[in-house]
């Protein structure tokens, strides 16, 4: 990640150069949140630039809006497995200083991964590294922006940018959706509950993010917290793989965009802003701000 920090801060500023050139009110989310994570994973992974927009479109199929027509997730998913497979032929000719190249190299000198594992492995890790971090972004935004004394504070003190990228990663609600079920294999107490064997469970991990007992007022957003703790990238064996590239993008994405525009607000009432139907991710459709 300390290798890659130069590049993903030179994205950034890319991002930010393109907000500018655009329309006023600029749109954090189309302009910047969206494009930067998308731009990272694929130059980690060996994407061609001129490819990435491809990946947004097939993105935006499989985790958009709820009511989407399964034909149509299940053709954006066969094209994506289409397109990792022949991408990893060419890497495998062609090696080169990337995430794939370092995957066939796995598979194809140490027999780790089987050919199916590797494209899986190529896809879950581009659309893992995408849509979560580019929503945590502009959630994160919209905290900062809607909660001007704890933005205030941040803006006085940057070295508060990597406790405040935890607190928020705390405070903000990512998922859309309940969790996926779970069925107990035997009789288990939890918090003085008995749940019976073979009972369905829906653990709610995020619910602990605001544990009282844990986090005190924890409804409240507090840039200098210590969110040590939180959960949002899950627990032992499931902790996300890419959570040191999503704090990265954060602190960088952060840090640069409130020192190019110290005047950076709202440009829409927050009760007026639009929250796309999906059921895996809870994201903005557009977060208007003015950008001075």
């Amino acid at each position: 990640m300390r290798e890659l920090a130069p590049q993903v801060a030179a994205i950034v500023d890319e991002q930010i150069d393109w907000l500018l050139a655009g329309p006023r009110p600029g749109d954090l989310v189309t302009a910047f949140s969206l494009p930067l994570p998308v731009r990272v994973i694929c130059k980690m992974l060996g994407v061609p630039p001129a490819d990435q927009d491809r990946f947004r479109a097939w993105s935006d199929a499989l985790v958009g809006d709820w009511d989407r027509d399964q034909s149509e997730i299940e053709a954006a998913l066969d094209a994506m497995r289409s397109y990792i497979a022949e991408l990893i032929e060419a890497k495998r000719a062609a090696p080169a200083d990337d995430l794939i190249s370092a995957l066939i190299a796995m598979r194809d000198r140490e027999d780790r991964l089987s050919e199916e594992e590797l494209v899986y492995m190529s896809l879950g890790i581009l659309l893992g590294g995408h849509e979560t971090t580019a929503n945590q972004i502009n959630l994160s935004l919209l905290a900062l922006l809607a909660h001007p004394l704890q933005l205030a504070r941040l803006r006085s003190d940057p070295a508060l940018f990597p406790g405040a990228v935890e607190e928020l990663m705390r405070f903000v609600q990512l998922s859309a959706s309940l969790p996926p079920a779970r069925v107990t294999a035997e009789e288990v107490t939890l918090g003085g509950v008995t749940i019976p064997a073979r009972e369905w469970v829906l653990c709610a991990t995020s619910s602990a993010n605001r544990d009282p007992h844990r986090f005190g007022d924890p409804d409240r957003l507090d840039v200098g917290r210590d969110a040590g703790g939180h959960v949002a990238f899950g627990h032992g064996i499931h902790y996300c793989l890419g959570a040191p590239l999503a704090r990265l993008e954060g602190e960088v994405a952060f840090g640069a965009l409130f020192g190019r525009f110290p005047d950076l607000s709202l440009a829409a009432d927050p009760a007026t802003l639009r929250w796309r139907p999906s059921s895996l991710i809870h994201g903005l459709e557009a977060l208007p701000v003015r950008i001075g």
